[in-house]
């Protein structure tokens, strides 16, 4: 069987392919899904790959499957761990945060100001993927960014290390890094802040996302994955913002809740009103991300747990506390029936948590006139659609309902979405697949995730 692509997408729990076809055609098709446990543990994530393939061909009822072209995303190994580091934390280190967080890199440090020892001797521990450096806007200070490039340079991590600061320093950097070695290694870029108020972030994300091949082929068997993929292999929430952002332009300012075995991350893409931007106290990224690495429903479970109690856990799901702690005792990466309502429970604590720390709110703020209220934060009252993508939205049946909560969780203080927003399910999971190719093919793109929505 030929088919038109192929994706892979290899996650911390999970490994799927995705086939489709007729990609050119007026209606493009998705075929189906194959599945398997990811294989980091086994020290070569293309066993699970490969059982994905055999599962896929099994639902397509074929022995052979062929792609003119295969793409792939991944999240396995801990994803894309990187550290940023700015001038002043609420400017240049936030900035440069939002385009690695854009971009689908776990954030393992943050600093502003001058890197200490103490960070230095952190950084070498890490053992990080890509280093982000900013600082100072254009034609402003100089002197934190470039001592910061230098003593990054010093190390020779022999990784990538982005500089997007003060674009006075361009030269210099490349002098620091040509002195120690690590030339190649160096990537510049547009100044993530280049002016006061000002975030300039899609072309730092363009710049990781380029050198996400170079860190992926670190994770166990991922040198392989070249052997199979022929086109680029990009972050998983990367992907998925791509996606969002494509479908913003399609049917309007959205968020994008993914909820997911280590991870919980939420997407939105919209400017927000006129009037809460009109006072708001700092600029947001029109696309913004964030991931929250303690909330997931099969390696962090027990962080999830720990909010609750067996107690009211057992009574809210119709259970004894005995066959309760039977569920989490057994408890497994692809649940079965008796587990499903455990991950459900789990689900809805953890989309709540991660919204609750991605969401902007009224701030209170005290000068000569006495105290006022004003917005900080990403402002999501202009959203009209709020979607659900990853197995525990897209997969489990109380997906829309968990995500139905959002719309009655009133609070006046909070820049929560509208009332009328309308729910969305990625019912064919299929959005970070989709995002693998959507800049190769986006009408494509917009027709099958509009399909999978049931739009």
């Amino acid at each position: 069987m030929i088919i038109d692509i192929l994706v892979a997408e290899i996650g911390s729990t999970t490994t799927k392919v995705s086939a489709f076809d007729g990609i050119n055609d007026p209606k493009p098709r998705f075929l189906g899904q194959g599945s398997s446990p990811t294989t980091v543990i086994s020290g070569d994530v293309t066993i699970g790959l490969k059982k994905a393939i055999e599962d896929l061909k099994v639902r397509l009822k074929t022995t052979e499957l062929e792609a003119r072209e295969s793409f792939a995303c991944s999240s396995a190994a801990g994803g894309l761990k990187m550290s940023v580091h700015g001038l002043v934390y609420d400017m240049t280190a936030k900035a440069a945060k939002e385009a690695a967080l854009g971009a689908g890199a776990n954030l393992h440090l943050l600093t502003a100001g001058l890197l200490t020892p103490e960070n230095l001797t952190t950084i070498q521990d890490l053992n990080l993927n890509i280093i982000m450096i900013a600082g100072g806007v254009d034609y402003g200070e100089k002197y934190t960014s470039l001592t910061n490039a230098k003593a990054i340079a010093r190390l020779r991590l022999n990784i990538p290390v982005i500089y997007a600061g003060n674009i006075e320093n361009q030269e210099s950097v490349k002098m620091a890094f040509t002195e120690n070695g690590q030339e190649k290694y160096l990537y510049i870029t547009e100044n993530v802040y280049p002016k006061i108020d000002v975030l300039q972030v899609e072309a730092a994300r363009v710049v990781i996302q380029n050198a996400f091949e170079t860190h992926i082929t670190k994770a166990p068997g991922m040198e392989k994955v070249r052997d199979i993929i022929s086109q680029s292999i990009i972050p998983t929430p990367g992907a998925v913002l791509k996606a969002a952002i494509l479908m913003q332009k399609e049917i309007g300012d959205l968020v994008v809740a993914d909820v997911g075995g280590a991870t919980t991350d939420i997407h939105s893409v919209t400017e927000g009103s006129p009037e809460v931007q009109h006072y708001s106290l700092a600029p947001e990224p029109f696309a913004k991300r964030t991931v929250e690495g303690d909330l997931g429903v099969y390696i962090n479970r027990d962080r999830l747990l720990a909010t609750t109690t067996p107690q009211i856990m057992a009574k809210e799901l119709h259970i004894s506390e005995t066959e309760l702690f039977r569920i989490i005792d057994s408890y497994k990466a692809i649940p079965g029936l008796k587990q499903i309502p455990v991950v459900e429970y789990l689900t809805k604590i953890a989309l709540c948590m991660a919204l609750d720390r991605h969401v902007g709110r009224y701030a209170n703020i005290y000068g000569n006139t006495g105290k006022s209220s004003v917005p900080e934060g990403k402002d999501l009252t202009n959203v009209s659609y709020i979607i659900g993508t990853g197995g525990a939205l897209s997969r489990l049946p109380s997906g829309k309902k968990n995500l139905s909560e959002i719309l009655i969780w009133r609070d006046p203080r909070i820049l929560l979405p509208p009332p009328s927003a309308k729910i969305l399910i990625d019912q064919h999971y299929i959005m970070a697949a989709v995002g693998a190719f959507c800049d190769k093919y986006p009408d494509a793109a917009i027709k099958l995730i509009k399909n999978s929505f049931g739009i």
